[in-house]
């Protein structure tokens, strides 16, 4: 029974360390542009960080500066 308890604290460690950082990042550039239907959807669900690098890679747009250039996240 310890060696179950075991494995499964590795586990939730291991699933904090990967989600914890995407959703920041998600969570960030979702304020950032201000799309608030995302960022609310990102703070409620869990997915294992899987619509937090959808939102990243595929819906959040980098805007451009003043000059026309992208911003640098």
């Amino acid at each position: 029974m310890e060696e179950f308890s075991y494995f499964n604290t590795f586990l939730l460690l291991a699933i904090l360390i990967w989600t914890l950082p995407w959703k920041a990042v998600a969570l960030w550039r979702a304020a950032k542009n201000g799309n608030k239907k995302w960022f609310i959807a990102m703070l409620v669900l869990n997915t294992l960080a899987i619509v937090e690098i959808i939102y990243i890679f595929f819906f959040s747009k980098k805007k451009n500066n003043e000059d026309g250039h992208p911003r640098s996240y």
